[in-house]
């Protein structure tokens, strides 16, 4: 690795003055405020300082944190644990080792005194909403957990799920996590090979699955794939059907209603050791097998009533909102919701349907207060003119908050101008993690300024830093995100991994007992963060890094270019080639003047180094079935890499758009041969 770095470059200068400033009244009624106060009462923590204060006693005296955390949300421990943190090291800390809880017995504890409220609000395209109360929600869960011990699943167990975002694949989650099972589910929309690929690892003993579902206006029928995946996990030993299009239940399966059915099931939760898996999430897959990422029932249960407690300021009488699907990890971060008291707001469908401010709609219609979305959707919003807080009532909107790739400056603007105009000073969250925590390592602070552009502060209890390659802390220059001190939702574990060698390779590989994730950052002097996308695909040009984040949210300022895809590509004599590939909006021309601009916009706001080698028009951008751009497999298919080994088709959303770079590459590997014959 070189010591150069894109610092001065791809960091935006920084702000005089913040986009958004939390008021005294808005500082004093946060939860975080709460917390800070309690914490220094009973555990030490400093009364005073603010959030930079509470950050660095959170990470410098971890155990007693995390103690605070457990204690401060009431986290029921049936069995005491003997030590916050046994073994810090990383991979294998061990969090409180001894105790025994369970993560459904929590998130259903509203039902104890919020019976008849709603703990689910469920919309589809018709943006109907329905309402499921917290009673109704406990007793369904109760009653399938009573059929799931009936069927034979036992603690440890796994249990599948081939479903859209609607209550039933909630139920079955916390019907699983009472039993003691492990959960993992695929939204419909994944093939059957993606679902295969990952399902087949972990050996499911019970899928539940859908009859198809609506999307974009349509419905789809699932009922093939359906029987792909029966004919391939013979360790199935029950299916159950839910029939969202209408269709009835398959032979040889069980229907919905029959296993929801008992009015009066006991309230029994199992109680687990606090690293006892609670669900398995996946890595995108693109290539080879995506890694089965297992998560613990207690790490997960502190890491979210942290984050969405603290962090995102949720609570009893909010509602609460993100944009997701069920092959994403911001659907088990979403349930999680129920753990603060807060209606969960389940949404299945487009997120651009019937038009593309669909999403605002849903949020009015539910009186959403944390609006979760992509970045990639407000940047949408913004091209193609919506107006959410003009066309929408949505005055109760707190925060929005985005994630899957860093908001580019300009949508940090286009919010704050678009809810201001309406009168509405909004809190902006731009927020960065991954599914490897199922959590957040920086974001949402609701005592902190906003800057335009960056993440507010790294999370509570999460030591983060930009490193260089020796190890060193920077600060306003681009690094390494590294985490030097274990979270309790870092996995526990791949599946069938059991000597954690794969786990190692993922994180510790370059800086090993410390958890670097492959992301570049700056650690800014004020205490900000910002994110310039992925370091497993950095652009390097004349010995200079840069992150590929900076040049999308330039070009795609662009009314004409709808989104784009860059690629740096190290070739055999020692060149370097740069392309961009831009995927234009309906009318536009890839002609010489638009190229011209392309080429000034990134000489002028980013530098000489950022500007292109070729630019070329495709059809569209690939991306993961969660909706990240195809940087790497495209980078080696470029470098003539075998298609077979450089992507797996399953984990792309349109296979077919793979063809055009294979092609590519197979044209430079040829002309290369040529020059050299």
């Amino acid at each position: 690795m070189t010591s150069a770095n894109p610092a001065n470059e791809a960091t935006p200068a920084p702000n005089p003055a913040p986009l958004w400033q939390p008021d005294a009244d808005r500082i004093a009624a946060a939860g975080i405020t709460h917390f800070q106060r309690w914490a220094a009462e009973h555990h030490g923590a400093p009364a005073d300082g603010g959030y930079p204060a509470l950050h660095a006693w959170s990470t410098g005296s971890l155990s007693t944190f995390w103690r605070a955390i457990a204690e401060y949300f009431d986290v029921r421990f049936t069995t005491p644990y003997d030590e916050v943190l046994a073994h810090p090291g990383m991979p294998g800390a061990a969090w409180f080792t001894g105790g025994t809880l369970n993560y459904a017995e929590h998130a259903l504890r509203a039902a104890d005194t919020r019976p008849g409220e709603p703990a689910l609000l469920h919309v589809d395209e018709r943006h109907e909403p329905t309402e499921t109360s917290w009673a109704e929600l406990r007793r369904q869960v109760l009653a399938l957990a009573a059929r799931l011990r009936e069927l034979g699943v036992t603690p440890g167990d796994r249990i599948c799920a081939y479903v859209p975002n609607i209550p039933q694949a909630v139920i079955a989650f916390l019907a699983s996590a009472a039993v003691g099972a492990v959960w993992t589910s695929c939204a419909p929309d994944f093939g059957a090979r993606a679902v295969l690929d990952r399902f087949q690892q972990v050996e499911p003993v019970v899928l539940f699955t859908v009859d198809g579902y609506r999307y974009g206006g349509k419905e789809h029928d699932r009922a093939d794939t359906v029987a792909e995946l029966r004919a391939g996990l013979p360790s199935l030993r029950a299916v159950i059907h839910i029939p969202v299009l209408g269709t009835g239940t398959p032979e040889g399966a069980r229907d919905w209603s029959d296993v929801t059915e008992d009015p009066a099931a006991p309230a029994v939760y199992e109680q687990l050791p606090f690293d006892h898996p609670l669900w398995i999430l996946y890595s995108s897959g693109t290539t080879g097998l995506p890694k089965a990422i297992v998560q613990s029932q207690g790490g997960i249960l502190l890491e979210h009533l942290k984050q969405l407690g603290l962090h995102c300021d949720l609570g009893p009488g909010d509602r609460f909102f993100w944009y997701t699907s069920t092959g994403w990890m911001m659907w088990n971060y979403l349930v999680s919701g129920l753990l603060t008291g807060a209606t969960v707001v389940l949404y299945d469908g487009s997120p651009g349907y019937p038009e593309t401010g669909a999403q605002w709609a849903v949020a009015e219609r539910t009186g959403a207060t944390f609006f979760g979305t992509s970045a990639a959707y407000v940047m949408a919003c913004r091209k193609a003119g919506v107006h959410p807080a003009r066309d929408h009532d949505l005055s109760r909107i707190a925060c929005v908050a985005t994630t899957g790739s860093p908001l580019p400056p300009d949508g940090f603007r286009w919010l704050h101008d678009e809810f201001a105009a309406a009168g509405t000073e909004l809190w902006i969250a731009s927020v960065s993690g991954g599914t490897d925590v199922c959590s957040c390592f920086a974001g949402a602070v609701p005592t902190l300024p906003v800057h335009i552009g960056e993440l507010q502060a790294p999370c509570l209890g999460t030591d983060l830093h930009a490193w260089d390659e020796n190890g060193e802390d920077l600060i306003d220059e681009v690094g390494e995100l590294v985490v030097t001190q274990p979270m309790p939702s870092m996995p526990t574990a791949f599946w069938n991994d059991p000597d954690l060698k794969r786990y190692r390779s993922a994180y510790f590989e370059m800086f090993p007992g410390v958890w670097r994730h492959g992301d570049w950052i700056t650690r800014t002097g004020r205490g900000t963060v910002i994110v310039h996308g992925r370091s497993d695909s950095t652009l390097n040009r004349q010995g200079v890094r840069m992150g590929s984040a900076d040049i999308y949210e330039a070009v795609e300022r662009l009314p004409e270019i709808r989104e784009t895809l860059v690629i740096g590509v190290e070739e055999p004599d020692g060149g370097y080639w740069m392309p961009l590939f831009v995927h234009l909006a309906d009318g536009a021309a890839l002609d010489d003047a638009l190229r011209a601009r392309i080429k000034t916009t990134l000489r002028e706001q980013l530098s000489p180094r950022h500007v292109p080698d070729d630019i070329i028009a495709v059809p569209a951008v690939p991306h993961t079935l969660t909706g990240k751009r195809l940087e790497v497999p495209v980078k080696r298919l470029l470098q003539g890499a075998d298609p077979a080994q450089a992507v797996n088709p399953g984990s792309v959303d349109r296979p077919e758009l793979l063809t055009f770079y294979v092609g590519l590459g197979a044209d430079r590997q040829r002309l290369r041969h040529e020059a050299r014959d």
